[in-house]
Parts: C-alpha cells; sequence; structure tokens
C-alpha cells in the first residue's frame, strides 16, 4: 500500500528542535524555551518572561519526501493596549537550508499588555490552529520550519503526506549568541530573516539565540545559562537595554560585565568570545535613559529621558557603555587571547542610519537587520574574523 496518500500524524518530540534550551509539556503539547528552567524560576519581570518564550531561532528539523506538511499549534500573540494588534506571526519552511514556504496561523491564544512599564498582562484563550504548507518538491530533503520569533508557539503534532525521519548531524560549528529586542527580531519581517539568523546562514553556523527583547540586562542566570549550553562560537550584544531601562551606573556596570564574561568563561575558558558593543541608536548616544515612549505624529517612536549632564557622575550611555566595554576586552585579552572586542557601529552606524533610518527610533527595519546580518559574518565569519574558520 503506498502510504504517501494518507496522512501521516507525528507528535512533535524535544530531539526534533534546534535553537532551545528546554522544552516544557503542556496541556497542548510542547513549549520551548530559550532559558532552562533554572534561569526561569529567577527571573524577575513579566518582559523577559515572555521573551525568552518566544522562540526566535528556534526551528524544527527532519527529513521527509512529503509534499504537503501541516504543524498544528498554539500561539499565544502579545498585544499592547490601545494599539492595533499585530500581525500573525510568520512560520518559514526551508528546504535544503532555502527559504520554500511560508505559513502563518491564525487565532490561538492573547497575551493583553495592560503596562507597557511593568509588562503587566491578560490572558485570554483561543483555539490552535495549523500551518499548512503544500506543492512542496518531491523526493528526500532536509526541511526546517522556523518558529515565529513574535509569539510564543506550543507545538502539537505534524502532519504529512509521507513519513518523517530525524534529521542528520549537519556538522556546523554552534553559535551561541546573547543580545537585546534586535537580535531578538524586532521589526524583522519573519524568523529567518533576523540579524542573527542572517548571518548564520552567511557563516554556514547552528544558530542559538539567545536575544531577549528588553533583557539583555547582564542577569547572571543568562550567564550561567551560556556557560552550560554546549557552543563552538560565543557572541554577547550588551549594553543598549542598560542604558534605556536606566538600572546601572558605571559602577555596578563594570563587575557585572567582568562577572558575567568570568561565568561563560567558567564553561568555554577557550571558545571564541565576542563582545559586541551597542549599534547605531542616536537619541541614546550622549543622552541616559530611561526610554520612554513618545507617540507625536500618531506612531510609536522613543526618547531618552535622562540628563547628559549626569554622565559625570556614572550615568551611562552608549558611548559611555562602548569605551568601557573596549577597556574591559583589552584588559582581559591579555591574558585570554581568544576573547574579542566589536563595536556595533560597525554593524549598524551613521551611514547605515542615513540608509535605513530606525523607525521607532530604537529598532532597525528589515533592510536594517539584513545590513547587520550582512557586516556581522563579514566582520565575524570572514578571513582573519573571531568566527572564521581556522586551517592547519
Amino acid at each position: 500500500m503506498n502510504t504517501e496518500h494518507y496522512t501521516i500524524t507525528t507528535p512533535v518530540t524535544a530531539d526534533m528542535l534546534r535553537g532551545h534550551l528546554d522544552v516544557e509539556a503542556t496541556a497542548h503539547g510542547l513549549l520551548p524555551h530559550r532559558l532552562p528552567a533554572r534561569a526561569r524560576r529567577q527571573i524577575p519581570d513579566n518582559q523577559l518572561a515572555v521573551a525568552e518564550a518566544q522562540p526566535s531561532g528556534v526551528r524544527l528539523v527532519f527529513r521527509t519526501r512529503a509534499t504537503t506538511i501541516d504543524l498544528d499549534t498554539l500561539p499565544t500573540k502579545r498585544v499592547y493596549r490601545g494599539f492595533p494588534a499585530p500581525a500573525d506571526g510568520v512560520y518559514d519552511l526551508l528546504v535544503d537550508g532555502r527559504l520554500a514556504a511560508q505559513a502563518t496561523v491564525a487565532g490561538g491564544n492573547v497575551r493583553m499588555i495592560t503596562d507597557m512599564f511593568t509588562q503587566s498582562s491578560e490572558l485570554s484563550e483561543g483555539p490552535a490552529g495549523t500551518a499548512r504548507f503544500t506543492d512542496l518538491a518531491a523526493g528526500d530533503k532536509d526541511v526546517e520550519i522556523w518558529l515565529p520569533h513574535t509569539e510564543s508557539t506550543e507545538l502539537i503534532a505534524l502532519r504529512t503526506d509521507a513519513p518523517i525521519e530525524p534529521a542528520s548531524d549537519s556538522g556546523r560549528r554552534v553559535w551561541l549568541h546573547h543580545g537585546s529586542s534586535i537580535s531578538h527580531g524586532s521589526n524583522a519581517a519573519h524568523p529567518t530573516a533576523i540579524w542573527p539568523a542572517l548571518a548564520a546562514a552567511q557563516g554556514g553556523v547552528e544558530l542559538v539565540n539567545l536575544g531577549f527583547g528588553g533583557s539583555a540586562l547582564l542577569d547572571p542566570f543568562t550567564a550561567r545559562a551560556m556557560r552550560d549550553t554546549p557552543a563552538d562560537l560565543i557572541s554577547v550584544k550588551v549594553g543598549i537595554n542598560v542604558v534605556n531601562s536606566d538600572v546601572m551606573r558605571l559602577r555596578a556596570f563594570t563587575p557585572a560585565v567582568h562577572g558575567f564574561l568570568d561565568t561563560i568563561r567558567e564553561g568555554h575558558p577557550t571558545t571564541p568570545l565576542l563582545v559586541v558593543a551597542p549599534t547605531l541608536c542616536p537619541v541614546q548616544e550622549d543622552t541616559p535613559g530611561p526610554l520612554a515612549p513618545d507617540f507625536d505624529g500618531g506612531t510609536l517612536r522613543f526618547k531618552a529621558t535622562g540628563d547628559p549632564a549626569e554622565r559625570a557622575a556614572g550615568r551611562l550611555t552608549l558611548n559611555v557603555i562602548r569605551h568601557e566595554l573596549a577597556r574591559i576586552v583589552e584588559q582581559r585579552a591579555a591574558e585570554d587571547p581568544n576573547l574579542y572586542y566589536l563595536d556595533g557601529r560597525d554593524l549598524y552606524g551613521e551611514k547605515d542610519y542615513a540608509e535605513f533610518p530606525l523607525p521607532d527610533e530604537v529598532h532597525p527595519d528589515p533592510a536594517g537587520h539584513r545590513r547587520i546580518g550582512e557586516n556581522f559574518a563579514r566582520l565575524a565569519f570572514g578571513g582573519g574574523g573571531p568566527f572564521a574558520t581556522k586551517t592547519s
């Protein structure tokens, strides 16, 4: 009997996933997490709790001859009270590494954010749905389904018109990256168009993305998670959230950076480790936080509300942080030859801002993500870069 004419249902299991650090069994299926349970128990606010459960960079990976693939999921979508609902999150399906199809899932749960500052919310439950991919090329192929980076996704089951098999080991190096909302993918059009995914594709590596919107704050539990995660390459992009949340002064920032790097080095003593300073953000270059929303003109923009005169008292700006990160890396690199520094303005600087302005004054648009990804791939993975493939 030719079973390819019949639908085959396969429960989603953890071994099908890449780019996650943990999974949680729910009443519906599996919920991928980008922080382990121990770290999640120490999360102090709703913002990080929501961000780490949004599967930026997480994908299902398998091999199949199927020409039709259905993925049943229960999404949880985030909506800000008083703002239009965002578009449904996009699922990217790659065949042999190339984008072949996209889908969305309507419905699902809705988490209404009632306060932008505290991230307090109300949850309304909704139905599960299906991301459907049809008319795929026949024949054996490696399939990746990248999950939406903008909404959490409970994975229920795969339904296919041919059996699925485990994917073989790609043999590629694993790149572990930590950053802010820009690394998470804010304003990117779809999950493989966030800048870390673009850079990973150009660099030929497997991405584990710990970019957390609003939450790259040198948290010790994030450092421990990175320490305990197998990786061949590591990058840490920090600074902008420290400024725009105004959670530290220079006196606290410096030892926090040292402590974060010390913890990573406990598990990865010789792994190439790249410290990336903030990309250009004009409203915060020389003005301290906190950042505040600005609705003038009918669109959401952000502005820094601190007093530049207080820099002398230790208030942080992006320029202060770049100077301090460069100094810290230079000091530590004397004993750590695998530690490197990259000024984020080499990824997105004044010329890039002139070409691709920040729509809300903080986050790049899709073209900006592409520019950052291209520049990172060139500077980090290219010849002479800290992540370049070493030849004997």
